[in-house]
């Protein structure tokens, strides 16, 4: 039988394949739930380290800072950085994290998205 894991990731990415027949339609950069917590908690640390990307959302007391899991902290700052930055060729389909077009925002925590 399938993990709940594999069930979630398998629907999104169907939805992702539906919604991408529309013309018009906001994006989201999320982490890959089955990318290693190290290999995702580093690219948040490199990320982070860099004076253009504001993590402060993601610290404690920060809108963004619950669910204070690795994967919902990397989606945060991958999108950040991929909305800031996409214009200028970064991607966001790769290993760590891929596009989804469902507004991961929860709480006081907003995702910004495409304009």
């Amino acid at each position: 039988m399938a993990s709940h894991g594999s069930v979630v990731f398998a629907m999104i990415t169907l939805l992702c394949i539906f919604i991408n027949f529309k013309s018009s339609y906001a994006e989201w950069c999320v982490a890959n739930p089955h990318a290693k917590v190290s290999d995702l908690q580093e690219s948040i640390d490199s990320t982070c380290g860099h004076r253009y990307v504001d993590c402060s959302a993601i610290q404690p007391n920060g809108p963004c800072y619950e669910p204070n899991t690795v994967v919902d902290h990397a989606s945060y700052v991958f999108n950040l950085e991929w909305q800031e930055h996409k214009k200028e060729g970064v991607i966001c389909d790769f290993g760590l994290a891929f596009r989804v077009e469902v507004d991961p925002s929860h709480g006081n925590c907003k995702f910004p998205s495409d304009p």
